[in-house]
């Protein structure tokens, strides 16, 4: 079911409707964004169709323009008659205490007024608006869709836009190669610390992890390595093996069993 329901008047802001339903579907995902000229099936009856999406919504942006009030004649406003679906979508929001968020659809678009609302909607004077205006659309659909996801955590759980929390990674690389000829490159955690292995000639198998290194059945950690028939270095998590390497070569975790007591030397 969708979590922003957009109200709007056809002949008056309805061009914005769409054009702000289209960029908060980008951004939330077409479920949860409910428009009427969109999002109602063909042959569904569009009454129970707008009421459902209506009384199952956490927020409803209504769409204001310069006609929203006076249309179609300011002497017989449609705002006033009880039939008016513009009139019924936001009465219906109001009774439920559904968030209502007035847009006011141009950048000299005045805010609304008690005296000028049918008493029965009056209350919407009072509500903070948001604005949005065709030289601005891409910051004010930005600043539309953060105040939405600020409001409903749905749409927070679903915001694409929404950035990686500090300290969270990708997923390790963790890659085995068997019998390679040419070069092998490994790099994982790129949202932080960079591994990196380049391995030249091999004959046998390969693993790359994190943790100690085995080259020919010896264990390294940190420092210049040297193994026979290879050249090996290694500078924090980066390590390169050039030449001949026979048999297998895999990396332990940090403080695997069988540790050399006099290891420690090797980590000065």
């Amino acid at each position: 079911m969708p979590e922003v329901f957009v109200n709007y008047r056809t002949h008056d802001g309805d061009k914005t409707a769409a054009h702000l339903a289209e960029k908060l579907a980008d951004r939330f995902g077409d479920d949860l964004v409910f428009r009427a000229s969109s999002s109602i099936r063909p042959g569904a009856a569009f009454p129970a169709e707008i009421l459902d999406s209506l009384r199952s919504c956490s927020v409803v942006v209504a769409v204001v323009g310069p006609r929203w009030l006076t249309y179609p004649d300011a002497a017989d406003p449609a705002l006033a008659r009880e039939d008016d679906w513009v009139r019924r979508e936001l009465l219906e929001a109001l009774v439920r205490g559904i968030p209502i968020v007035p847009l006011l659809d141009g950048r000299t678009m005045p805010r609304l007024t008690r005296a000028e609302l049918p008493a029965a909607l009056a209350d919407l004077a009072d509500l903070q608006y948001l604005r949005w205006d065709t030289r601005t659309v891409e910051t004010d659909a930005q600043r539309v869709g953060d105040e939405l996801a600020a409001l409903v955590p749905r749409l927070a759980h679903a915001d694409a836009d929404a950035p990686q929390e500090s300290g969270q990674r990708e997923a390790a690389v963790d890659n085995t190669v068997g019998d390679v000829t040419g070069p092998v490159t490994q790099y994982g955690d790129l949202t932080g610390d960079s591994t990196h292995t380049s391995i030249g000639t091999v004959h046998g198998s390969a693993h790359t992890g994190s943790g100690d290194q085995n080259i020919d059945a010896r264990r390294y950690r940190g420092g210049t390595h040297n193994a026979p028939g290879a050249r090996s270095y290694s500078a924090g998590r980066m390590t390169n093996i050039e030449g001949g390497l026979h048999g297998d070569w895999w990396e332990l975790p940090q403080g695997s069993p069988g540790e050399r007591p006099d290891e420690a030397e090797d980590e000065r």
